[in-house]
């Protein structure tokens, strides 16, 4: 991997603040259009590459999802000044983002998830998590090998930047990060939209539509399904329509004058 094409970012300026989280085994590159929209309608908007992420197979051995969350911990402690700051997330991402906004909900204004990983696709990835519980896996096939990513758009298939292999033990991590957005997703007070992608090959869409429901705390939450493209979906075919709906939901949170206050957050 290019890691000068997996890079993080930090775009535009502004009062409001977005920052934007990739997902597992992607970088920052897989969430630049979204990133470029928003900061298009006058946000600063920041993604870090998460530990681990956007170079080597080899640096993914020694990190776990604390460090997974404690660096979207950090980015988010970074944004503190703007009026108003969101977050989002992209699979794993979106499941990170889920967490910040549970537990600081007195900083996190409003919430996009897209496409978020509560539930794998397939029987396949089905009997990968019930092993990821155990060390049999890692023990049978220490490294997984990934010679793509989920993207129907054939261009952006091309310039993608793909990771050729990571260590299964890592798969257990993502377990424990489904697992926290279980328990986490009652806590959620903000604004959030959850947008899927119907032909996703990853995660199923129906794992969305379980969140989208148990927000049950947040005072608004918008489901967005998507026809067309895979689970990269910022990168893909529906990227510019996702980047116009959650640039739209956000610009309904921003500054003072909103229906919603964050200052009650906790109440």
């Amino acid at each position: 991997m290019d890691p000068r094409k997996t890079a993080p970012f930090d775009l535009g300026q502004g009062e409001d603040a977005c920052l934007l989280l990739h997902g597992f085994t992607g970088s920052p590159w897989d969430v630049r259009p979204l990133g470029e929209a928003l900061a298009a309608r006058g946000m600063r908007v920041v993604a870090p590459r998460l530990p681990g992420h956007g170079t080597t197979p080899q640096a993914l051995l020694h990190v776990t999802w604390r460090d997974w969350q404690a660096a979207a911990d950090s980015a988010l402690a970074g944004l503190h000044g703007h009026r108003s700051i969101f977050v989002a997330g992209l699979s794993m991402g979106a499941l990170l983002a889920l967490g910040l906004a549970a537990r600081h909900p007195e900083t996190v204004r409003a919430l996009a998830l897209v496409a978020p990983a509560v539930r794998f696709r397939g029987p396949r990835m089905f009997l990968i998590r019930q092993l990821a519980r155990t060390p049999v896996l890692e023990w049978a096939r220490p490294w997984a090998e990934k010679t793509g990513t989920d993207i129907s758009d054939p261009e952006a298939l091309a310039e993608a930047p793909i990771l050729p292999a990571f260590p299964v033990a890592r798969l257990r991590d993502l377990c424990t990060l489904q697992n926290l957005a279980v328990r986490d997703v009652a806590q959620v007070r903000c604004p959030t939209l959850v947008a899927v992608a119907e032909q996703d090959h990853v995660v199923d869409p129906e794992g969305g539509r379980w969140l989208a429901r148990r927000l049950t705390a947040a005072p608004s939450v918008r489901f967005l399904s998507l026809r067309d493209g895979f689970h990269v979906i910022p990168r893909d075919t529906a990227g510019p329509l996702l980047a116009a709906e959650v640039g739209s939901f956000l610009e309904q949170w921003r500054g003072a004058g909103t229906t919603w206050d964050a200052r009650h957050a906790g109440a």
